[in-house]
């Protein structure tokens, strides 16, 4: 796990309390629908394929692959100076769901479109951790 000092903190509602509770706990939780079987990203009530509200929140497997990215260079907004350089990249999930998240523990240049990656938890403050994704270890790909 690593810490991070970011300007926002997410807040929870009553559609993502279980994702956040999940990240908390350093589990990555997706809703899959009870009718369709789908996964969905982010969380909602009603599901996108077939509108049915019923749904479970499983474990997800914490892989993905960098389906796009971009590095950020410089602050677009007060408080976000401390962060950059950055990598914001959509990673799909080994699910198919893709999720919009930072890419860490790699030069923000290493990053590529295809890159395997896993996820890791980023410590906010104390009552919330943030799920972002770094490369995925060499043993694990075995």
């Amino acid at each position: 796990m690593i810490t991070t000092s970011r300007p926002v903190i997410p807040l929870a509602n009553p559609d993502t309390q279980a994702f956040w509770d999940g990240c908390l706990r350093e589990e990555l939780l997706l809703q899959r629908c009870s009718v369709c079987g789908a996964y969905r990203h982010p969380p909602s009530p009603i599901c996108p394929k077939c509108l049915s509200d019923k749904f479970a929140w499983e474990r997800a497997s914490g892989y993905g692959t960098v389906y796009t990215f971009v590095i950020v260079r410089r602050a677009l907004a007060r408080g976000w100076e401390g962060m950059v350089p950055y990598v914001a990249a959509v990673v799909e999930l080994d699910e198919g769901v893709k999720f919009l998240t930072d890419i860490v523990n790699v030069a923000p240049e290493a990053v590529t479109i295809g890159m395997r990656v896993e996820v890791t938890f980023a410590e906010l403050d104390g009552t919330t951790k943030l799920p972002l994704f770094q490369p995925r270890s060499a043993e694990a790909q075995r």
